[in-house]
């Protein structure tokens, strides 16, 4: 039996059941016969209409169990706030879900369902309307808040009354600590593993319930007396001592010293955002909160958990600047630190922990606190914590809290009850949250649309409609000035932005629009002061990156011949005049990456440096932007794939570095493709008099087209992450390559540079692959380009390997695909029209 087929705690509810509406679950997950089975499922689902279908492949070298997977109405193609039921289907079985709100902000916007996924699995399944509410499964997580009524306060103490749940709690003037007010002192959150409340005073400390039970206990403890919970029952006991610390994953601030917590407040406010049976949350809000002199900042945190998982996950922000926040548990006497690897990518996570024998009654009990690895500034401690010092991104903070303790009830997740043990389960942990599921949705919205005959105007309205959708989403934001909504930080002069304003320069060519030349003045031209000088530039890094948004500047120089963009192109090339090189020649990625040429640079300085010698020099110096190709070719072809490595280390220094070859060790595909990207971009300043310079690059272009095409995807069209590992574990389809390889298909054949009757075919494939199977449709219009690598870099924790290359972030509408999508369609419009 298939671990994803062992049980209907999660997706093993029998068709035949749903579609007779039967209201509860069987304990033991019979199935019925195959042929009633398959009648029972036509039956249920044949009124039903298919939202979605979903791939979900695990990544990891161990079984993902309850695994949460959550999918937003947008992403779906469906209004905010969709109200209809909505059924997700393995095969013949309903799986549980949970309509939820999970930005808890009063409206759900989104599903949740919880999946277990063998090694090397992949689970299909269907998502659909359905007509009457799905079954759900048993109540395996809860949130609540319970305070007293029918009594009254005499000073600092309530006396009398009974409890009642509530879902919004606004804490009165006179409560503290042991008022008697509050039933067990807080908001309390559970899944079927463990439980936890947050003190709502100003202790603000984090404490835990151990569950001896995988049903709900919340709602009973703390009823019969505020200290029954502390005394060892049948359900399981409060299992930490708080005393002084922040508990387990509280949240304060670092004053150099020692933490201080989220004390000296004016108000807080409790409210339950969500009490399902998957899935619950929720939110305090601190208000006037000091933590140093001087300074109040009001505090809003999320704290959420689903069904099958010992993590709480927070989404804490301030409303003020404030540095040194801190997450921690508390420090106990006897029990050891665990560090995870912190020598890693900054978007892998990673963990602090203790293990020991720290539960009140005497049994070993496991903490941590898991984090990005780019979060964290610094691991240390007080005389009550350890904690991370974490850096706020956009005035928000997010990591999660865990408690492992070894009389927990055994189940699949457990009990730990070990160090080694707490160890290993913190490491799949944090591998979980590096690298989720990978998922491959194709909504009904975005078929009934992207299947219709591909021609030019076609191709030119999907670049129209991406450039439109980011127009409302963030393109204005990459000004100077404005925030980067994926990196979460403050935009400044980077090859991203020049990037996103050439494909609107390109798309405004072909299809001019005021908004679209209003897009590229104005976010180009924020970043240039009238002495010339680019807000946001640093030249002594020597970060080749910089030079790529220089490419548009010399446009808009070419258009209007201001002084001002004159001067700050000028800046850029005396960058590149002292730009740090290897011994051949060839520019160093960045100053802080000695000896080392990397695919990216290409692209990123050389058609810069291309169009300012033809634009700006009588002489043009065609053999200084020859020289980067032919050492490129020469150090980083694999002459058994005609593949290129990702990068090269001169030195053979670097730990990612093959000691004798001194190339990294795997091809990642958008690596090639800012090569690809590169050869037919710069021939649009090579003069044709060059010809014996053109020609070497034109047949760089004929030996790597039929190299690309190679690995073309024949199921998609598309290209692997590792362009040259498709099926590998943890390996997936990726967008930004693929739309790189689709304009350099389409530009090639355009220019000549490639035969029609070899490759015309290819690159509708492919242009019709990015539609089919990264292009997603929202209810308002816009769209979105799904699977796209965030950022893949070498050194600095990132070791090169296949795992790291499977590690980093996957997202949607990041600039380095937005961007070659844009153009992409651009030059498949013009490819398209020159055929009909």
């Amino acid at each position: 039996m298939k671990l994803s087929e062992k049980s209907n705690r999660n997706i093993g509810v029998n068709a035949a059941a749903f579609a007779l509406a039967v209201a509860t679950l069987t304990a033991c997950g019979e199935k019925s016969e195959k042929s009633s089975q398959e009648g029972a499922a036509a039956a249920a689902t044949g009124a039903a209409s298919t939202i979605a279908t979903l791939e979900l492949s695990n990544p990891s070298g161990f079984p993902r169990v309850d695994e949460a997977v959550y999918l937003s109405y947008y992403e779906l193609g469906l209004e905010q706030g969709f109200a209809s039921p909505i059924a997700v289907w393995n095969q013949a079985d309903v799986i549980p879900v949970q309509a939820i709100d999970k930005d808890a902000d009063g409206s759900r916007d989104g599903i949740l369902f919880t999946v277990d996924v063998a090694v090397d699995e992949t689970l299909k399944l269907r998502i659909a309307k359905a007509d009457a509410q799905p079954l759900q499964s048993a109540k395996r997580t809860q949130a609540e808040i319970s305070h007293k009524v029918g009594g009254e306060w005499k000073e600092r103490e309530y006396l009398g009354g009974s409890f009642q749940n509530v879902n919004v709690l606004e804490v009165p003037a006179e409560h503290t600590d042991h008022s008697w007010y509050i039933r067990y002192e807080g908001p309390g959150i559970e899944s079927d593993l463990v439980g936890y409340r947050v003190y709502l005073d100003w202790r603000n400390g984090f404490d835990i319930f151990g569950k001896q039970t995988r049903e709900p206990v919340l709602h009973g403890v703390g009823q019969d007396g505020f200290d029954s919970y502390h005394e060892p029952a049948d359900w399981g006991m409060d299992i930490l001592k708080v005393g002084s610390a922040l508990g387990v994953g509280g949240y304060g601030y670092w004053d150099g010293e020692k933490v201080i917590r989220v004390s000296d407040v004016q108000d807080w406010r409790a409210e339950i955002t969500e009490n399902g049976n998957l899935y619950s949350a929720f939110k305090i809000d601190y208000t006037g909160w000091k933590p140093v002199e001087d300074k109040r900042t009001d505090l809003s945190a999320v704290l959420s958990m689903h069904a099958g998982s010992r993590l709480v996950e927070v989404n804490a922000k301030t409303s003020e600047e404030l540095d040194n926040l801190v997450a921690g548990i508390v420090n106990h006497p006897g029990t050891e630190l665990i560090v995870g690897d912190m020598d890693i990518t900054g978007h892998a996570w990673t963990y602090i922990g203790t293990y020991g024998a720290q539960s009140l009654d005497g049994s070993n009990l496991g903490m941590a606190v898991l984090a990005k690895r780019k979060a964290i500034d610094e691991v240390t401690s007080d005389e009550h914590n350890q904690v991370a010092i974490l850096k706020p991104a956009d005035k928000e903070i997010q990591y999660y809290f865990v408690a492992a303790w070894e009389k927990e009830v055994a189940s699949e997740h457990g009990p730990i009850t070990s160090k080694a043990e707490f160890e290993t389960y913190l490491k799949q942990e944090a591998e979980k949250l590096t690298k989720p599921l990978r998922q491959r949705l194709t909504t009904a919205a975005s078929e009934a649309e992207t299947k219709q005959p591909l021609t030019a105007e076609v191709a030119l309205e999907w670049s129209k409609r991406l450039a439109d959708s980011e127009l409302q989403r963030k393109t204005l934001d990459y000004a100077f000035g404005g925030f980067d909504h994926i990196r979460k930080r403050p935009s400044y002069f980077e090859y991203t932005t020049g990037m996103v304003m050439q494909a609107y320069d390109e798309l405004n060519q072909v299809a001019p629009e005021t908004r679209y030349s209003d897009a590229v003045n104005t976010v180009m031209g924020s970043f240039v002061n009238p002495d010339g000088s680019i807000n946001g530039y640093e030249q002594d890094k020597y970060n080749i990156d910089s030079i790529r948004a220089g490419t548009v500047l010399l446009r808009m120089y070419e258009r209007n011949q201001e002084q001002s963009y004159r001067k700050a192109v000028d800046t850029l090339y005396e960058q590149l005049e002292h730009h740090p090189r290897t011994s051949e020649g060839a520019f160093w990625h960045k100053k802080r990456y000695p000896y080392q040429v990397w695919l990216d640079g290409v692209y990123m300085g050389i058609p810069f440096l291309a169009q300012y010698e033809q634009l700006m020099h009588d002489d043009p110096d065609v053999a200084e932007v020859l020289a980067e190709f032919k050492l490129v070719h020469k150090r980083l072809k694999d002459p058994e794939t005609g593949l290129y490595y990702h990068a090269w280390d001169e030195k053979r220094e670097q730990e990612w570095a093959d000691k004798e070859t001194g190339h990294s060790g795997y091809h990642w595909a958008r690596g090639m493709g800012w090569l690809a990207m590169a050869l037919v971009d710069v021939l649009d300043y090579l003069p044709q008099e060059n010809a014996e310079e053109r020609q070497y690059l034109l047949d760089m272009i004929a030996e790597i087209a039929p190299v690309i095409e190679q690995y073309q995807d024949p199921e998609t069209g598309t290209w692997w992450q590792i362009i040259d590992k498709p099926g590998e574990r943890g390996n997936y389809r990726e967008s930004t390559a693929s739309t790189m390889f689709t304009y350099f298909y389409a530009k090639a054949l355009n220019q000549g540079y490639l035969p029609k009757d070899k490759y015309l075919e290819t690159a509708k494939k492919a242009y019709q692959g990015l539609l089919d199977e990264f292009v997603q449709v929202h209810a308002d219009g816009t769209i979105s380009i799904t699977d796209m690598c965030q950022v893949a870099g070498l050194g600095y924790g990132r070791d090169g390997s296949y795992e790291y290359y499977m590690s980093e972030p996957i997202y949607d509408d990041d600039p380095k695909g937005t961007a070659p999508f844009i153009t992409s369609g651009v030059e498949m419009y013009k490819l398209l029209q020159s055929e009909s």
